[in-house]
């Protein structure tokens, strides 16, 4: 299993569509060829970026073979830096089968209608959703986020849908 180590810089997306406001960190395209040859859309990687371990991350294609690897809050907490800050980034391709949240899947099912538009959705889309509830704190806000997913799947919105209906109030 090939691995890429190489310094960049945390970056910030200013207004970029649904990815207004995302930190991220470059993957050149030489790096990410290294990592998955030929692969010209999304694929997880694990590694760690300066000390702090990730594993299960998603790599986004932005074209010309360049990837971003989006830092959500866990990661920037973890390795306590901000946008502007240099970072270590070692990475290898993770090929371990993605376990959706159980407690997401077991609501999912109870309500059919949801279910089933549920899982016409792409796989990275499916994992957005299952991300967003397994990254819950705290159960009432796992709870809340399974509610506001299975109002999603019947309303048939994308993960960017939902979330912008979220702050509609």
């Amino acid at each position: 299993m090939a691995k890429v180590r190489f310094t960049t810089t945390i970056c910030r997306f200013r207004e970029r569509g649904e990815k207004s406001g995302w930190t991220y960190i470059e993957i050149p395209a030489d790096k990410a060829s290294t990592l998955n040859p030929g692969c010209k859309k999304s694929f997880r990687v694990k590694g760690a970026l300066d000390h702090f371990l990730i594993n299960g991350a998603s790599l986004l294609p932005m074209g010309n073979g360049h990837f971003i690897l989006p830092l959500n809050a866990a990661i920037r907490k973890g390795v306590g830096k901000r946008e502007g800050a240099s970072l270590l980034v070692t990475l290898e391709t993770d090929n371990a089968a993605f376990k959706m949240d159980a407690d997401m899947m077991l609501c999912l099912k109870e309500e059919p209608a949801a279910y089933e538009y549920f899982i016409t959705l792409t796989g990275s889309h499916q994992r957005y959703f299952s991300k967003w509830v397994s990254g819950a704190k705290y159960e009432t806000t796992k709870a809340r986020r399974i509610a506001r997913i299975i109002l999603a799947m019947l309303n048939k919105w994308s993960y960017a849908e939902m979330l912008r209906a979220g702050k509609i109030r």
